[in-house]
């Protein structure tokens, strides 16, 4: 009987003496959720409105803010009233947050934005976009490429709808107009165009 006792200390002390506590975990730096290969759609009346696709979204949340980071690349796809492709987003890196206290929100995206026009035949470079969803617009303060059909503008800080529609740069520098007078030359929309395209 004395002998079983003693073995059984024995087994507990040795498990015992193998246990180490675990290293202290920071939540706040550590994401809550990871989604790989995101893809959002959002429509209304059955129509598209919105597609956003991410290779990686991190969600992080601490008592003040949630918030989401797209360290892999991020896409954003915006469909006119009829449904057809208008607008797309890409850039390297995004955050997208969300505050508590008045549930107010912020999209922010960085480094190699381009910001495309597809009907308009329009691109816009810069380094960093903002996106006010709540009064629909898009701004910056950095530095802006514009290239369209009608010339080339540059400058820092821009403002626009989110559709990238109407476009203004705050300071402009060194920028040119091109004025073309072939009025047979015909534009295709080539991301929603359906059919032939027309012999040249």
């Amino acid at each position: 009987m004395i002998a079983t006792a003693s073995a059984v200390a024995f087994v507990v002390y040795s498990c015992k003496g193998k246990i180490r506590q675990a290293d202290d975990v920071d939540l706040g730096s550590t994401p809550v959720q990871t989604v790989r290969n995101m893809f959002v759609v959002q429509s209304e009346n059955s129509l598209l409105q919105m597609r956003m696709e991410a290779d990686l979204m991190e969600r992080y949340e601490n008592d003040s803010v949630s918030y989401e980071l797209f360290p892999e690349g991020f896409a954003v796809y915006g469909y006119n009233e009829e449904g057809l492709l208008e607008t797309e987003i890409t850039s390297d890196n995004a955050r997208h947050e969300k505050f508590e206290k008045d549930g107010s929100e912020t999209w922010a995206a960085f480094g190699n934005v381009v910001v495309k026009n597809v009907i308009n035949h329009e691109r816009m470079e810069t380094d960093t976009l903002y996106w006010d969803r709540k009064n629909e617009r898009i701004y910056t303060d950095c530095y802006v490429k514009m290239f369209s059909p009608d010339g080339f503008m540059q400058g820092y800080g821009m403002e626009s709808d989110q559709r990238a529609r109407n476009s203004t740069i705050f300071n402009p520098f060194y920028s040119y107009g091109i004025v073309i007078q072939d009025s047979t030359k015909v534009s295709v929309d080539s991301a929603n165009f359906i059919g032939p395209f027309p012999e040249k």
